[in-house]
């Protein structure tokens, strides 16, 4: 009698030991159910949208955390400003110097070293002497910035030496440099206002673009760069940052209110430029925040890529509609 094949009649029965049944056709379609079955809810499983802490907004960020760092941030700026000017300084000093060290590590991303030391020490040295000297210390302490970094330089292997010099110069400029047009401001007189003005419109246009964005934007400003960035939003914040400059230039600095307005106006174009420059600048080095220093927003340099490029414009504009005496 053959055992490796039972009859027909030997259904249900228990096979021998050592020899596994043959599976009937019913068997076959009952396995290929359930293998079909468990395929698809592992896919639903895997698209499910997990919910991680601290989920972010339509627009990318952690809203709650980043209104709670913004209201310390303009709690201490606010109140250094108000209560000691020095205190101001210190503070827009360790941002720039955060802001240095940050570029340095996201440069290295690409192999790029400039020399950090005659960076930190003569951006530190721009943003003294323009709270106490003025606009010509100020470019004075850049150019004297820029020949210690190529010098500097001199002491490594000639091989990347332009592209580590450059890039110091470019740190020089782009963070203490820019930056020291805020103290320019601090230093003349009703310093603390003309600074209050140019934040308070740099925050609106913020404000307004990204309330308008989030809940109208529907047309990408430039979707290669920045794909948050839409046109309805650049229209909010033409509209938070003028009618803000033509309030807070009237009862902060007694000037007009269409002066106000086009200062708000100048605050967006700079300010959107300044933003645009920094995302295609961490787009080429392959990363999406500067630094991760300040819960819902990023890096140091995440929160000031629209205020150092605006700091330069405000000052012009509000020494040209209310002179320094």
């Amino acid at each position: 009698m053959s055992v490796g094949r039972p009859r027909p009649g030997d259904r249900g029965r228990r096979a021998p030991v050592g020899l596994d049944p043959v599976p009937s056709s019913a068997d076959k379609r009952i396995a290929v159910r359930g293998k079909a079955a468990q395929m698809t809810s592992a896919v639903k499983r895997r698209e499910q949208p997990v919910a991680p802490p601290g989920r972010p907004s339509r627009a990318g960020r952690n809203l709650p955390a980043a209104i709670g760092v913004g209201l310390l941030l303009g709690a201490a700026i606010v109140s250094s400003l108000l209560l000691f000017k020095p205190a101001f300084l210190a503070i827009v000093a360790a941002a720039a110097m955060l802001g240095v060290r940050e570029l340095s590590t996201a440069f290295q991303e690409r192999g790029i070293r400039f020399p950090i030391l005659p960076v930190a020490v003569g951006g530190l040295g721009m943003l003294v002497v323009a709270y106490y000297r003025g606009e010509g210390a100020l470019a004075a302490a850049l150019a004297l910035t820029t020949v210690a970094v190529v010098v500097w330089r001199l002491t490594e292997p000639a091989e990347g030496y332009l592209r580590d010099a450059s890039a110091g110069v470019f740190a020089a400029v782009y963070v203490p440099f820019l930056a020291g047009f805020a103290l320019l401001m601090t230093a003349a007189d009703h310093g603390a206002q003309r600074v209050l003005v140019f934040l308070i419109l740099v925050v609106c246009n913020d404000t307004g673009g990204y309330a308008t964005g989030v809940l109208a934007g529907r047309h990408p400003m430039a979707p290669s760069i920045s794909p948050k960035k839409s046109w309805e939003g650049l229209v909010g914040s033409v509209v938070t940052a003028g009618a803000a400059g033509a309030i807070t230039m009237v009862t902060m600095l007694q000037g007009q209110a269409w002066q106000g307005a086009v200062t708000g106006v100048a605050v967006v174009a700079s300010a959107t430029l300044g933003d645009l420059c920094e995302s295609m600048i961490k787009r080429d080095l392959g990363i999406k925040d500067m630094g991760n220093l300040l819960p819902g927003h990023g890096g140091i340099m995440d929160r000031l890529d629209s205020l150092l490029p605006t700091a330069p414009v405000a000052w012009l504009l509000l020494s040209l509609f209310v002179p320094v005496k």
